[in-house]
């Protein structure tokens, strides 16, 4: 799938704009997360590792309370939208901005970026999406950044660099992005209405859509299930 998507020899490729119109799409976080990790590990160079810190909210919990919740729990925690407690880089890497930032600017939850400076304090990137912003150099800080909602009775706040690894993304992630070159992996059906539709019309014509489905065991399948609610069409004349 990722050569399919991203080319033969997309290691060693020279092209600024290999990642701006190309993605691979998948249902689920741990997915999209397994095939990054995969995707960074081919890519050359020197790999930058950053931990984040974090922290209950103590204006919605007692300070004593702080004790039932270690750190070490509070790092596992992975719920969309907030940045992986280990996040790990590469010069040349794509990137997803995780929040809005500077929307003047053009970096905003779901811009994409190449990143070009690992420096301890600040990854620099350069924007690839967006016909009047692409190329667009910028800087991205640690910042504080807490989940809308999550299930934990507590709210909590990671100081992190808001981003994630973009080779993959989820097919919610990529609503709003016309792309030249798609991979849709379906090791699992796709699970809300609309859901697969989204998926399909990313791309713009049938030659650059690949798809791979497989089964529990890892077998390649042909079919696969299309979620539609059917009620919501019944108030439709």
């Amino acid at each position: 799938m990722a050569k399919e998507v991203y080319g033969q020899a997309f290691q060693t490729s020279t092209d600024k704009d290999l990642y701006r119109h190309r993605a691979i799409l998948t249902p689920t976080n741990d997915e999209v997360d397994k095939i990054n990790d995969y995707m960074l590990s081919q890519l050359p160079g020197e790999e930058k590792v950053y931990l984040s810190s974090d922290s209950i909210i103590p204006s919605d919990v007692d300070i004593e309370e702080n004790v039932v919740y270690p750190a070490e729990f509070l790092n596992s925690v992975k719920v969309a939208g907030l940045p992986r407690h280990c996040l790990k880089l590469k010069v040349g890497a794509p990137i997803m901005c995780l929040r809005n930032m500077d929307v003047a600017d053009g970096l905003c939850n779901g811009t994409r970026l190449i990143v070009t400076q690992l420096l301890p304090h600040v990854i620099e990137g350069r924007i690839i999406t967006g016909n009047k912003i692409a190329g667009h150099p910028v800087w991205i800080p640690r910042m504080f950044v807490t989940p809308p909602d999550t299930k934990f009775p507590f709210r909590m706040r990671r100081r992190h660099f808001p981003v994630t690894l973009a080779f993959a993304m989820t097919i919610n992630k990529s609503q709003g992005q016309t792309l030249e070159s798609v991979g849709l992996f379906l090791p699992r059906p796709v699970f809300s209405h609309g859901q697969l539709y989204v998926a399909l019309s990313r791309v713009k014509s049938r030659s650059g859509l690949k798809i791979l489905i497989t089964g529990k065991e890892g077998k390649t399948l042909t079919k696969t299930l299309n979620v539609v609610y059917k009620q919501v069409f019944q108030n439709i004349p």
